[in-house]
């Protein structure tokens, strides 16, 4: 049993990465900002093998708290973290309102940086390598129309996975990025019929990813077969941005 770290696993894809983790054994201790019927069935279903706190990543001293009381509650050694939480505010940026760009780059990219550092220090100190995995979007590479402030806070978010990836490198610690697509979740909720549907046209396999989708790809950077895999984006796309 390893102990892994997801952020915003409550619903989406974060349930569905720490469900997948579960399932395979590991203990999992998440965060998110408030609890989901979801969560709680996982929770029943595991006992202490979950381990679920209320925490907004991105306030002060959040990340730490998170941490630490995911450390206390188990005498695990961590393995790694899954920056998964994050926040989409759409809207053209000429009429976007300061307050919302600013609250998409604090949640997305500030709590990822907070949660990297609780975690590199942590994995450093015990000397025994790791996995540090960041969850960005195509929309990072891509870029889309009414996400100027989603696409901003995703590309930060790969340039500290390279550069992390050289810092922490020599302690075998490996950091990797994961770029989904379009996915089935409630931040694609948003996308008008037609906005849907060309997206689903312009993708070589014909539909919207799954929250599943992203899993395997997960399992695998976290596994010994990616020891020497780090400081890449791993797009998951369907072929979309191809």
């Amino acid at each position: 049993m390893k102990h892994v770290i997801v952020t915003g696993g409550s619903r989406g894809l974060g349930l569905s990465l720490v469900e997948a983790l579960l399932r395979d054994g590991n203990r999992v201790s998440t965060c998110s900002r408030k609890d989901s019927a979801g969560l709680a069935e996982l929770r029943a279903a595991h006992g202490a093998q979950l381990f679920w706190r209320s925490a907004d990543v991105g306030a002060a001293t959040a990340a730490q708290d998170f941490v630490e009381a995911a450390m206390a509650a188990t005498e695990l050694p961590l393995y790694g973290l899954i920056n998964n939480a994050g926040i989409a505010a759409e809207g053209v940026l000429a009429t976007f309102p300061n307050i919302d760009s600013e609250e998409v780059l604090r949640v997305n990219l500030g709590g990822a940086l907070q949660m990297a550092r609780e975690a590199s220090r942590i994995l450093l100190s015990q000397n025994s390598g790791g996995r540090i995995i960041n969850i960005s979007s195509i929309v990072a590479g891509r870029g889309y129309t009414g996400f100027s402030a989603y696409a901003a806070s995703k590309s930060g978010l790969e340039g500290m996975t390279r550069s992390l990836a050289r810092e922490l490198g020599r302690r075998a610690i490996t950091v990797n990025a994961i770029a989904p697509g379009f996915l089935e979740t409630d931040m694609s909720a948003s996308l008008a019929g037609p906005q849907r549907q060309q997206i689903v046209r312009r993708t070589p396999l014909g539909r919207l990813g799954q929250g599943s989708d992203v899993v395997g790809p997960m399992l695998f950077l976290l596994s010994d077969a990616a020891a020497f895999v780090t400081g890449q984006v791993l797009v998951v796309d369907g072929g979309l941005s191809c």
